[in-house]
């Protein structure tokens, strides 16, 4: 934009207008292309009026450099000669498997969670466009989260880093390898005392090795790691239990009683997608019966028997803000953060803990919960799990360790391995330290890979003071970020799916991070970046990691070992081996400086990460940002959560501005109250207001950072909050589409369900009978597709909405249109609270399109753009569609979206490579909504055809399907008795949406169920 404003013509034109001229002339720098006599040429005869203006070279500089970084001379401002122009040609012999048209997958890795967890990647001709989950892996079995769909569209994100700069100046990559390498001999005289490198959490082997080589070569340089969600008390909990570090993983299959304290293990942190896999497979009830009015397809359902079969974990939680596994569990406990401490104490004496310090005073409420779950606990001792969230103090890691040694748990439900992370350490301590040799002006050169301290570290630290005193400073990140402004030079970092790399999942299987696509934007990789310290510029990052892998492997049959982990993503049988550590006395785990149940009085601030966009990292990621939050269902924003009773002791209402004080530091915030969250806890997401993320992360919501210090840095006490007499509009997206006080959500505790397994069909819903209808009945012969989803499975987690979005070429419409309704989602996860509002239980429930036999949307179209198809779909002629919006508003279920304005890009060229070419883009003034995928349904008809076959259960996977990692939704033919859904459809507790209206959905629901210890009332 400033480029062409400073010329006046559109980029487009400068683009093609020089790319005409001076295609076949390469130089190495912008100046000298600035004063090269074929550029002042073309100026003087294609743009005449500038060339008068720009009479000297530094008038041309200056143009060329702004043009270079808005991208309109990305292809002159490069490092070196280029290779010569080359027509395309179609291939004589084309590779192995390459068919145009149709998408190839590969395996490749992700870190999610901090850990790798496995990815297919769907790639047409070479563009990758589409993130599904490896079901090899152990850490994915298929399953993916909103984060890892939502990492192709930062891949293809047009305001990532897109060219090395120095000092806000384009430079080629040449220049900086000739800078650093004059700065490395200088370290090298003084050996390396001056260099510093700071990276995020490191578990690449490769990685490691390099890192390892440079700090032979520079032994008086220091290799630090800092991340803002980091697992320093895990770590120092770990070392406090066992004497060394050791990782801790949970086989949750085996788990009859799970309690968590304060972990959101179903939604984040290492392995979490496969604890959401076993925990619903550990809950899974099947209740083969005759549903009440039968199955959707008119045929009497697989049906055999009325008794309930299966049995089900049972969970607690106490947790000091509300989450997606508080809202799965059988009894839940809201507390402050700091009561976790004494209620932990209280379950390691009451289960028999040698040496474990009183937990101190409890209230009744808190003692009736412990000593449930901990008779719990004895009563299946050896198939139980005790996990707690890694903000806890490593005193209460230690503890927790010491609970499951004592039940018996360890080597069953619970796991020590060796540490995934090639240097586990405190972070904290790590860039305090490094903060303190900048301030001390030991540091000359400073190396940062990755990550963004100056937003993200502790705000007494001063980073960016501190920063400037270091004489040559260098980021390397995938955005020019609020870090890499402060620095000497700044590298553009591929995308995991630009590079080869490798990292260790949850449980220490070693993964291949496989490229999918060149790096867009000239980016380079870790490996490649830490090669021009080790002296291996010419070295491709293929080579590097290859040759670590090699060195791994002990090179024996290491070509055949390659060639099985690249195909799988994998290398088979490379988990951690179970540790053998023995835990320690009890009685140590609290030494002097460490809490022992002493709890504070007054609020309590606590810091978690984003539920969308993490620390930041993702803020510039529109479909993330877009995504409304499990809990309050907001979107484009983050506000301080605080429970009913805090709101009316203040007078404070939802968009209530106020301003929240916490160690001298004050920051104004919008107030949500969140029913459940504890009544004095304020808790408040971090990653946003970015000062600096891209166009779509910068300026939005507020910096929680600014009150989060070393010493307070998962909550603090002596919390202020103050009404500034504000208020501010939130784009929440709960009511938008209401069918609440209908009977949505229908759940019963497994005991109530084995008393009566029709239970789901008495609540008062009508059930007409099929016939009780004006419309024609229609025989549904071939395949008759439908869906069924288990609420007791679904977590909430949003992988489906946006596996939905990427699948469908879905657009984001921006937080002024989410404020009218106007939000694109195929598919939405609507939550229910229930009950007390300071106590109640939540309820999760997808909506999509419920592809009704009756569709009342068809009757009103007047061009018949919504038609039924011979399988029971409700069809969309996206060119037949006028946008009366009739089907729309005749639609009891709300699932139908309207482009009100044109939503998707279609200039960006980045841009259009994400969207998937089998799926129609649509463009401003068209209805849409869900499909069950039809794209997906019609390739695999014609795979069947060509193979002279039916289409085989299980063959048609959703883009929802396919994400979920509860297994929680089922797509299928309901016409085969046989399939699947249909046998879900068949069961007990299967009902649909609003069937009172005779709309006969084929999306249907089995009603949720909970399994609570009889022995405990009401916590």
């Amino acid at each position: 934009p400033a480029g062409a404003a400073m010329s006046g013509l559109s980029l487009d034109t400068v683009r093609e207008r020089l790319a005409g001229k001076t295609g076949r002339v390469y130089w190495r720098s912008l100046e000298e292309l600035a004063e090269a006599p074929e550029f002042t040429d073309l100026l003087h005869r294609e743009f005449p009026r500038q060339a008068s203006e720009w009479t000297d070279a530094v008038s041309r500089r200056e143009f060329l450099h702004v043009m270079a970084a808005s991208l309109a001379l990305a292809g002159l401002a490069g490092c070196g000669p280029r290779n010569p122009a080359e027509k395309i040609l179609p291939y004589v012999k084309a590779p192995e498997g390459f068919i145009p048209g149709k998408p190839l997958y590969y395996a490749s890795t992700l870190l999610d969670g901090g850990a790798a967890t496995g990815v297919l990647v769907e790639s047409h001709m070479g563009r990758p466009t589409k993130i599904e989950g490896n079901v090899r892996h152990p850490a994915s079995l298929g399953a993916t989260s909103a984060v890892m769909q939502a990492s192709i569209l930062t891949m293809y994100d047009p305001d990532r880093s897109q060219v090395v700069t120095s000092l806000e100046e384009v430079r080629p990559w040449n220049s900086f390898v000739q800078a650093m390498t004059q700065a490395l001999a200088a370290q090298k005289a003084v050996g390396g005392s001056g260099l510093r490198i700071l990276t995020e959490t490191v578990n690449s082997p490769t990685t490691a090795a390099q890192l390892q080589k440079i700090l032979a070569d520079y032994p008086g340089a220091r290799w630090h790691q800092y991340e803002p969600v980091n697992r320093d008390n895990v770590v120092d909990g770990a070392r406090m239990a066992f004497g060394e570090a050791v990782d801790t993983h949970f086989n949750l299959l085996e788990a009859r009683v799970i309690v968590s304290l304060d972990r959101d293990f179903l939604f984040e942190g290492p392995g979490h997608l496969r604890y959401v896999r076993d925990f619903a497979r550990g809950r899974r009830v099947v209740t083969p019966g005759k549903a009440a009015h039968g199955a959707d397809n008119g045929h009497e359902p697989a049906a055999h028997h009325d008794a309930p079969s299966g049995t089900m974990s049972r969970l607690y939680v106490a947790e000091s803000a509300f989450t997606n596994t508080g809202a799965r569990a059988d009894h839940r406990l809201a507390v402050r953060p700091d009561m976790i401490e004494p209620i932990v104490r209280e379950i390691a004496r009451q289960v028999g803990v040698t040496g474990a310090l009183a937990g101190g005073s409890l209230d009744a409420n808190t003692q009736r919960f412990v000593a449930g779950l901990t008779a719990d606990l004895r009563s299946n001792a050896g198939a139980g799990a005790v996990l707690v969230g890694d903000h806890q103090p490593a005193a209460v890691h230690a503890l927790v360790h010491a609970i499951n040694a004592a039940l018996g748990n360890v080597g069953g439900p619970v796991v020590h391995t060796a540490p995934i992370a090639a240097r586990p350490e405190n972070q904290l301590e790590s860039i305090r330290t490094l903060v303190a040799d900048m301030d001390a002006g030991r540091v000359q050169l400073l190396l940062i890979l990755g990550g963004n301290p100056i937003y993200t570290a502790p705000a007494e630290m001063e980073f960016a003071d501190r920063l400037g005193k270091v004489g040559f400073r260098v980021h390397l990140g995938l955005y020019e970020d609020e870090t890499s402004e402060l620095c000497h030079w700044h590298v553009p970092e591929t995308h995991p799916l630009e590079a080869w790399s490798d990292a260790r999942a949850y449980d220490g299987t070693m993964s291949i991070v496989q490229p999918l696509i060149a790096p867009l934007y000239e980016g380079k990789s870790v490996h490649e970046f830490l090669a021009v310290l080790t002296g291996e510029t010419a070295r491709s990052g293929y080579e590097l990691v290859r040759e670590a892998w090699k060195a791994a492997t002990g090179g024996a049959n290491f070509e055949a070992i390659w060639s099985e982990t690249v195909h799988d993503g994998f290398l088979t049988g490379s988990a951690a081996i179970h540790s053998q550590a023995l835990i320690r006395d009890a009685g140590t785990f609290a030494p002097a400086g460490v809490s022992t149940a002493t709890v504070s009085t007054g609020p309590v601030l606590a810091f978690r990460p984003d539920p969308s966009i993490g620390d930041g990292r993702h803020a510039n990621n529109g479909w993330l940002q877009e995504l409304s939050k499990p809990l309050t269902r907001l979107t484009w924003e983050n506000v301080a959560l605080i429970s009913p009773v805090m709101a009316q002791s203040l007078g404070l209402m939802n968009g209530h501005v106020v301003e929240l004080g916490a160690g001298g530091a004050t920051t104004k915030a919008p107030v949500w109250i969140l029913p459940g969250q504890p009544a004095e806890v304020i808790t408040v997401h971090l990653g946003f207001g970015r000062t600096r993320a891209g166009r779509v992360g910068t300026g939005v919501g507020f910096d929680a950072n600014k009150l989060r210090s070393a010493s307070s840095f998962h909550w603090t006490g002596g919390v202020t909050i103050k009404k500034t007499g504000k208020k501010v509009k939130l784009a929440c997206t709960q009511d938008h589409q209401s069918m609440e006080g209908r009977h949505l959500v229908r759940s019963a505790s497994l005991s109530e369900h084995q008393k009566n397994p029709h239970w789901a069909h008495e609540v008062g819903t009508h059930e007409p009978p099929r016939d009780l209808t004006l419309y024609k009945d229609y025989p549904y012969n071939g395949n008759a597709w439908g869906l069924a989803i288990d609420l007791t499975s679904c977590v909430g987690c949003n992988a489906c909405v946006i596996a939905c979005q990427a699948e469908n070429n879905i657009p984001v419409v921006g937080k002024s249109q989410v404020w009218r309704g106007r939000e694109m989602a195929w598919l939405r996860i609507d939550r229910y609270f229930e009950g007390d509002l300071d106590d109640p239980a939540l309820h999760y429930q997808p909506v999509m399109c419920m592809q009704c036999e009756n569709a009342p949307c068809e009757t009103v179209c007047p061009v018949a753009a919504t038609v039924h198809n011979s399988e029971g779909l409700n069809d969309m002629a996206y060119n037949r569609c006028v946008g009366t919006r009739y089907c729309s508003n005749n639609c009891p279920y709300k699932v139908r979206r309207f482009n009100f304005m044109q939503y998707t890009d279609l200039k960006t060229p980045s841009m259009k490579l994400l969207n998937n070419p089998d799926v129609t883009v649509r463009t401003r003034g068209v209805m849409e909504k869900c499909t069950y995928c039809v794209q997906r349904i019609n390739t695999v008809r014609i795979e069947s055809r060509k193979a002279n076959r039916p289409i085989r259960d299980g063959e048609i996977v959703t883009a929802c399907q396919q994400a979920c990692p509860a297994e929680a939704i089922v797509f299928g033919d309901i016409n085969d008795p046989n399939s699947r859904v249909a046998k879900l459809k068949a069961d007990t507790r299967n009902y649909g949406l609003l069937t009172d209206l005779n709309t006969r959905p084929r999306t249907t629901y089995l009603a949720r169920l909970e399994n609570p210890n009889p022995d405990m009332g009401k916590v």
